[in-house]
């Protein structure tokens, strides 16, 4: 019969169970500090316990929901609501018994109903904890409408009951200030954590000299896994000069692990958003959810691209992943999130991180970023076209080539609130953004084409980046009112003042929006005059529209759109 063994072995080298090394002296000590502490403290606090208990507001809050049902009926045929909301406030003031007592009632956007408290100067208009409201409302839209609350206001932290009152619409509350509930327990909570101050420092110091040397090595590895956590990233714990114990195993155990899931997370990394692939690894559940957020949303489209498909063929994927590489790179610089790729178009939203007007500018960022190197990249094939030329000419078949692989991009880019979130099945789903600022954006890259303009943004965009910063000059290019829509908006064109050459540009749309000014008003003569001093593509735009013609009857200084 094989002889039984006390350890486990990996190879011939046991691995020593490090509870059995301070199991002992933890039992001990903690044995002896509860049993002493908590002998003391049950006999201080028995009674306090109590007294907390009884201190519930169940009854105070039914008579006040009755009240305000009978109230309601008065509302309903008198029509006075302030002599009802009156009554409300006196039976509620009633049962106050503390300094801090209150009750009120609000309704599910937090605007008070009413807000009666027995101290005076704790007034309020509004139910300002919003994390407590949304759970409220969740569980009332899950057909739950009553039960305790926890909430925090400019007095403190409160504590009481709720009941929503389906007449009013609102929520109504009778609570108490906690730390008028807890003040008559100070006495007992400074006696018993007194004691439990000095026995803890005395146990500390008798297990200090004990554990530091068992833990020795169980702090070298918590500080590589402190380094990964600070990094947000898996890495190899050193292991070099650990004893043969189970931690040490456990380490080497990690380590192993750590190189599976890199391999896992650097793929995943390649399919998701980045705030997905964040929020993965901080160990959040990823489930379909979201959110209203106010965010920027960046939308590109490669132009010509039935052209190019037709031209490339199956090689067209390679310019893309080219062209996509630089661009996802500059996207992911400026702080944005790859929120779709469609063929030839890519979506990217700005904000997810960050929240405030610096996802404008970030956006406008990378608009000119990925602009710019499209634009080496067709630099580098015209130099690429010259050195073959010099041996020789290109065929036809060559010079189709060349055209198609010189790719040219719109950006467009609009914000505001928009739904962020994931949506799919539990077995497959994807992240996205929908609204209609997603919406407006690809159409604003639409009108790129229409303006021979890179980039243009809406009216939103130039406010946030405005506000904050003064890199980007805007220049108004036209007020325009797309299919399906009954209202114009206008749109802008930034320029960046910190690339060369921005000036003189600058001064050509000075020029440009004087005309523009003489196109709203009707006054088309001046406008053509002003438009051809400008001198600049998009000045053509509008002299075709014009033609030679006057403004027309009712004229709005709206141009309608008849596609999307």
């Amino acid at each position: 019969m094989p002889k039984k063994k006390v350890f486990q072995y990996v190879g011939n080298t046991p691995i020593i169970p490090i509870s059995a090394k301070i199991l002992l002296i933890f039992v001990f000590l903690i044995l002896l500090s509860n049993f002493t502490t908590n002998f003391i403290s049950i006999h201080l606090s028995e009674n306090q316990k109590t007294e907390l208990t009884n201190q519930l507001m169940v009854n105070q809050l039914k008579e006040l929901y009755i009240n305000a049902g009978n109230q309601y009926q008065i509302y309903s045929y008198s029509k006075e609501r302030e002599k009802c909301i009156e009554s409300l406030e006196k039976t509620s003031k009633s049962g106050f018994s503390q300094k801090n007592s209150c009750a009120f009632a609000f309704d599910r956007t937090g605007k008070m109903l009413f807000f009666i408290c027995s101290n005076p100067s704790f007034k309020t208009t509004t139910f300002t904890d919003v994390k407590v409201l949304d759970k409220l409302n969740a569980d009332f839209d899950a057909g739950v409408d009553q039960g305790s609350i926890n909430f925090t206001t400019a007095n403190g932290e409160y504590y009481g009951v709720y009941k929503y009152h389906h007449d009013w619409n609102c929520y109504f509350v009778r609570a108490e200030s906690r730390s008028d509930s807890i003040k008559q327990m100070w006495t007992v909570i400074i006696i018993t954590g007194g004691i439990i101050i000095f026995l803890t420092l005395v146990f500390m110091c008798l297990g200090f000299f004990m554990f530091n040397k068992i833990f020795e090595n169980i702090k070298k590895i918590t500080n590589d896994l402190y380094e990964m956590q600070q990094r947000q990233e898996l890495g190899i714990i050193n292991i070099d000069d650990a004893s043969n114990d189970d931690i040490t195993y456990l380490a080497a155990s990690f380590n192993a692990l750590s190189v599976s899931v890199n391999n896992l997370l650097n793929t995943f990394k390649k399919f998701v958003s980045k705030d997905v692939v964040n929020k993965a690894y901080a160990n959040n559940p990823i489930s379909l959810e979201g959110m209203q957020r106010e965010l920027t949303i960046l939308f590109s489209d490669i132009k010509s691209f039935t052209y190019r498909t037709e031209t490339l063929g199956n090689e067209i994927i390679d310019v893309l992943n080219v062209h996509y590489n630089k661009v996802i790179h500059n996207v992911h610089q400026s702080s944005g999130v790859i929120g779709s790729i469609i063929g030839d178009a890519i979506l990217a939203i700005f904000g997810t991180e960050h929240i405030g007007a610096e996802k404008s500018v970030k956006a406008i960022e990378a608009a000119w970023e990925i602009t710019n190197v499209t634009a080496e990249l067709r630099e580098k094939m015209k130099e690429r076209r010259k050195e073959i030329e010099k041996k020789r000419k290109l065929t036809a078949a060559e010079d189709r080539v060349y055209k198609a692989v010189l790719l040219d991009i719109g950006v467009g880019i609009d914000g505001g609130t928009v739904f962020y979130g994931n949506i799919g099945s539990d077995e497959h789903m994807a992240n996205t953004v929908i609204g209609d600022n997603v919406n407006s954006a690809s159409r604003l890259e639409g009108l790129t084409r229409e303006y021979h303009l890179p980039v243009i943004v809406s009216e939103y965009i130039k406010k946030e980046a405005e506000s904050i910063s003064k890199r980007y000059r805007f220049y108004e290019i036209d007020t325009v009112m797309v299919k399906g829509k009954t209202t114009g908006k206008k749109v802008y064109f930034p320029i960046d003042t910190y690339v060369q050459g921005a000036v003189a540009l600058s001064e050509k749309y000075d020029v440009f929006e004087e005309g523009l000014a003489f196109y709203y008003k009707g006054d088309w003569t001046k406008a053509r005059k002003k438009f051809k001093e400008a001198d600049l593509e998009v000045s053509e735009v509008f002299l075709t529209r014009m033609g030679r013609k006057s403004a027309p009857a009712k004229w709005r200084g709206i141009w309608e759109m008849t596609t999307k």
